[in-house]
């Protein structure tokens, strides 16, 4: 397994000798050849010793650690040298994060790690995690150590929901770290959310350490997790929304499918992606390459018998055209065609391209406004939206978009499945032509019909942020300036943005 792969260390600074506590720093570039030691650099100040053992926790055994505070790095010692080999290759695919601030691994020079036994602290750390690991239970002093927060339930939001997460998919990964007893999931403020339940706090603080921040699915699903008040979730019904894996007797409710988990695992997607990952069973080469297969083939899970068709109301009648329609939900997925409906045109039926994008756009679009009217998207019992039959004239209610050049997703892997936001008061510009002044932008926005609050370019002028007084007249900006032609054949680019100026 040497020869699986060797980092090139070309950054500067190796610590000589840090590990006897000399501060001699040498500059060298060098290949470091494989070792069980890594170093690890750029931690922001604040980050503990337990969350920079988060990071090897997924790989194996964690069998010593040096941070060096003032210098923002760390040296992590694993049980073994494949250990340190399958955490490097995983973490050259998957930008590695503590606090959400991104951290460089490397091998390190050092073979092992000699540290001053009598750190008591560091001791206990590693006491707790391997007692978590090898499934025992901490003593109640190394419990205190581990354990900064005293609730087993843990809160989940999934950013970037471009595929469904499912409960079953939770739990696969969650129970790596431990005992899952229940778990709810739901919607709030237009995104996933999930509140889970360990039996021991321990399990819930080493889970957190380790998947906070990491991605489920290739490029997209990112996990965010907290601590949540509850120590102890109340689940009534087991179904696809919530599961007491301890009361198995509890009713489906409401008419909700009961989940058999055999066929939820057997259909998930998942035995490409995180869960499997962590489970050992990839080799740590191909772990990047299922996933990136995994983005590609996810669509087939999910909404099984669910079609990617939606029915939308309550639209503007007077207002509202094929395009306006493929231009703002083609912010959510590829829209392949649009269908307003003859005899009642405040309704349309839009197709997306598989189920799982008409599931995001439905969240993400029903109630808002567009044209001064809330409108509903809702899921349609139609498969397919049908073309007019040859020479009928449907005066242009009807629009194939199936060769449209303008999809934001067709290019796997695209920037843009990490960029998707709820609409928001502040749009995203990008491709601006370098003639192009902030107040060229904002004079173009204000004639789309709203007031321009604020603006702010990036350093290389090419893209902006752009904030306008709603998200009404945000989304109105979107559907008027998204492939504005700015001349020279350049056209603006524009989405939702996650930031404020």
């Amino acid at each position: 397994s040497n020869n699986l792969t060797t980092l090139i260390s070309v950054y500067a600074t190796i610590l000589d000798g840090a590990s006897n506590g000399s501060d001699s720093k040498k500059l060298r570039v060098e290949e470091a050849p494989p070792s069980r030691v890594l170093h690890i650099r750029k931690l922001p100040n604040e980050a503990s010793e337990t969350e920079v053992i988060a990071l090897g926790l997924p790989f194996g055994k964690v069998t010593n650690i040096l941070t060096l505070k003032g210098k923002n790095q760390a040296f992590l010692e694993m049980g073994t040298e494949e250990a340190a080999i399958t955490m490097v290759n995983y973490y050259t695919t998957v930008t590695p994060h503590v606090r959400n601030v991104p951290v460089f691994i490397q091998y390190s020079n050092h073979k092992e790690l000699k540290t001053d036994a009598g750190n008591q602290r560091t001791q206990a750390v590693l006491q707790a995690v391997s007692a978590v690991q090898s499934g025992g239970s901490p003593s109640s002093d190394v419990q205190e150590a581990l354990a900064a927060a005293s609730s087993p339930v843990l809160r989940i939001i999934i950013d970037n929901m471009f595929y469904p997460v499912t409960l079953d998919v939770l739990q696969q990964i969650f129970s790596k770290f431990g005992t899952v007893m229940k778990i709810i999931t739901f919607t709030k403020n237009n995104q996933f959310q999930a509140l889970l339940q360990f039996s021991d706090p321990v399990n819930a603080q080493q889970a957190k350490l380790a998947l906070d921040g990491q991605n489920i699915y290739n490029s997209c699903c990112t996990l965010r997790i907290d601590f949540s008040k509850l120590v102890n979730l109340n689940v009534k019904y087991n179904n696809d929304k919530s599961r007491d894996y301890t009361r198995p007797e509890l009713p489906a409710g409401d008419g909700q499918p009961s989940l058999d988990p055999t066929v939820a695992a057997c259909c998930s997607p998942f035995h490409d992606c995180l869960v499997y990952f962590l489970s050992g069973a990839l080799n740590p080469l191909s772990a990047a390459a299922a996933a990136a297969a995994a983005a590609g083939r996810v669509a087939l899970a999910g909404q099984a018998g669910s079609s990617g068709v939606l029915l939308v109301s309550n639209l503007n009648e007077e207002m509202v055209t094929p395009q306006s329609l493929f231009t703002l939900f083609g912010v959510y997925g590829d829209v392949q065609r649009v269908k307003i409906l003859y005899n009642k045109k405040d309704s349309a039926l839009i197709q997306m391209s598989d189920a799982n994008q008409a599931q995001l756009a439905m969240s993400h679009l029903n109630g808002q406004k567009m044209y001064g009217k809330i409108i509903r998207v809702t899921l349609s019992k139609h498969q397919t939206v049908a073309l007019p039959r040859d020479g009928l004239d449907d005066q242009g209610l009807t629009k194939d978009y199936a060769n449209s050049p303008l999809h934001r997703f067709k290019k796997p892997g695209s920037k843009n499945f990490q960029n998707i936001f709820p609409p928001s008061a502040t749009l995203h510009l990008s491709n601006i032509p370098q003639d192009v002044t902030e107040d060229d932008l904002r004079l173009l926005f204000s004639n789309a019909g709203g007031t321009v609050k604020a603006f702010k370019f990036f350093q290389d002028r090419k893209m902006a942020l752009i904030q306008m007084s709603t998200v009404e007249e945000a989304i109105q900006a979107l559907i008027d300036l998204h492939n504005y032609n700015m001349g020279g054949n350049q056209h603006l680019r524009v989405s939702f943005s996650k930031s404020t100026i």
